[in-house]
């Protein structure tokens, strides 16, 4: 098993988001890509965590007590993909974008 780097838009600090439709997950595997996209706007690049292990992607955010309004607040959030047979495994990239969503690609065989 390997870790994938994130990589991200800005060098910025992290900001928390607007709650904002949190959990949608969208996957899109056509004949020219694979792609899984998640909201992962509560999260800051070093909370997250990419993995490849054989055919699966293994995805792991999470994040300590933040304080809040109206307390303290964390989250953890494991979710993991099969990845389709005609995808490459070894070429699984992730990419955090300024509006917190989560992209992880791989290039089909």
């Amino acid at each position: 098993m390997h870790t994938i780097p994130i990589t991200t838009d800005s060098a910025a600090s992290w900001d928390w988001p607007l709650q904002h439709n949190d959990g949608v997950v969208k996957v899109t595997n056509t004949s020219e890509k694979f792609e899984v996209g998640l909201d992962a706007g509560f999260f800051g690049p070093n909370d997250i965590d990419v993995k490849v292990n054989g055919i699966e992607i293994i995805i792991h955010l999470r994040h300590d007590n933040r304080p809040t309004e109206y307390g303290i607040v964390n989250r953890e959030v494991h979710r993991t993909y099969k990845l389709p047979e005609d995808v490459d495994p070894s070429t699984v990239r992730s990419h955090l974008n300024s509006s917190g969503v989560l992209t992880i690609t791989a290039n089909k065989l």
